[in-house]
């Protein structure tokens, strides 16, 4: 007797869809056949689409800005996850100078997603560094962390590392098994001028920045044949320009994420009345950008959110200097994401980034590996209200080709008919 029974659905197996039936056992998929067999709880999906539960390579849940928090925590943030098919989510540790800081960073974070309902890994995450950068990885890797972020930009802050840094770590990415992490923005092209308002952003943190350390990151990529994955790119000349110069490291050693946001919005929206809701960083381009980016949507490997959400209030500040800066997609992504791009949005939300981040019996729909699974039905509809804990959504009523109906986390539901169980299964802590 299995223990859930999803009946004559289209189950995304191999990268298209096939008529059958999936069962579910302790947690784990189970069988995949046209078989008709017993389960305790069994669902007819006929007509709808069963996916694999998505994988968020970026998020930023409970993160602490020094003068601010971001509003989703790991309650907040996982239930959210949950309506948009996320069942495992990759977060940050705190930065950190050297090797001592590792631990404590760890079980903070540790602490602060403790009753999270979605599965949970941490990026270790570096600033400025001091001491031997061996040691500091060698501790990263024994505290079970096998990925580092790093950042090119925001010396005002003390996160800044230096170049070469950067290329040690490079180095050592390639001899110690890790993947290197980083923000990707020309420190000298950032402009901070304290009177910018929420329309200066792409002044302050020009698509230029973005390009030139982009490059300039590529070249030490290739000179070390280290890994290293780009955070966010938000530029269409940015991925171009990776592709026309570095061919043959895009998705060999050098691999790009981008964001919702940057295929949905411009920075049009940033001159409007509520365009201090539209902040992040990198910042949002231009309609051509935006144009040029999805051109380029293959040469993308993931697709992550950069989830770090805010109050309006909080973002409604006369100065950019004073305002946090982010934007809340995790539990839209997947819809945005599929209706602009079809089903070669699928592996890069769920496959490649369990196969880049090593998670292993993640991201695909398979016999033995985790039940974690949504299913999706097709219709022209809009965006629904969110479900975390900020007060606003900035994709409220834009038009997407269907909703997530079901999402299945350690073989439980955890939303059935578009509603949040009771009973939730509680998610994990994911070490390398």
């Amino acid at each position: 007797m299995y223990d859930i029974a999803l009946k004559h659905g289209h189950v995304y197996l191999d990268g298209g869809f096939k008529k059958t039936n999936v069962y579910i056992k302790d947690g784990i998929i189970a069988c995949i056949t046209d078989a008709i067999l017993d389960a305790n709880d069994a669902v007819d999906i006929t007509g709808k689409e069963l996916f694999p539960g998505l994988i968020d390579p970026h998020v930023h849940f409970d993160l602490d800005l020094g003068f601010i928090r971001s509003k989703d925590d790991f309650v907040g943030g996982s239930k959210a996850a949950l309506f948009g098919g996320v069942t495992t989510v990759i977060d940050f540790l705190e930065p950190t100078r050297d090797k001592d800081a590792l631990l404590p960073a760890l079980k903070r974070r540790l602490n602060e997603a403790k009753d999270t309902y979605v599965d949970v890994k941490f990026h270790a995450c570096i600033a400025n560094p001091k001491g031997d950068l061996k040691t500091y990885v060698k501790t990263m890797k024994s505290l079970g962390l096998n990925t580092l972020k790093l950042f090119t930009t925001y010396s005002e802050s003390n996160r800044r590392t230096e170049n070469q840094a950067i290329e040690t770590l490079l180095t050592l990415s390639k001899s110690y098994d890790f993947l290197l992490l980083a923000h990707i923005e020309a420190d000298d092209m950032i402009d901070l001028n304290p009177e910018f308002k929420a329309k200066d952003l792409p002044l302050s943190r020009p698509k230029e920045a973005e390009v030139k350390e982009a490059l300039n990151i590529a070249e030490m990529v290739e000179k070390t044949q280290g890994y290293l994955y780009m955070v966010h790119c938000s530029s269409g000349t940015t991925i171009e320009s990776l592709k026309a110069r570095y061919p043959n490291l895009l998705n060999q050693h050098m691999f790009v994420e981008s964001c919702p946001q940057y295929f949905t919005f411009t920075n049009d929206h940033l001159t409007g009345i509520n365009g201090h809701l539209y902040t992040c960083a990198p910042p949002l381009r231009s309609q051509a950008e935006q144009d040029l980016l999805a051109s380029h949507i293959a040469d993308f490997e993931t697709i992550g959110t950069d989830h770090c959400a805010f109050n309006a209030a909080d973002k409604d500040t006369p100065y950019l200097k004073d305002m946090p800066l982010g934007i809340g997609s995790i539990e839209q992504s997947f819809q945005i994401m599929y209706t602009k791009f079809g089903l070669k949005m699928i592996d890069k939300m769920s496959k490649n980034v369990a196969n880049r981040f090593k998670l292993e019996k993640k991201g695909q729909i398979k016999v033995g590996y985790e039940a974690d699974l949504f299913v999706y039905e097709k219709s022209d509809t809009k965006i629904n209200p969110p479900h975390g804990h900020t007060d606003y959504n900035l994709y409220k009523d834009l038009p997407v080709n269907g909703q997530i109906i079901h999402t299945i986390k350690s073989g439980q539901f955890a939303v059935k008919n578009q509603t949040l169980c009771k009973t939730l299964p509680k998610g994990r802590w994911l070490s390398s």
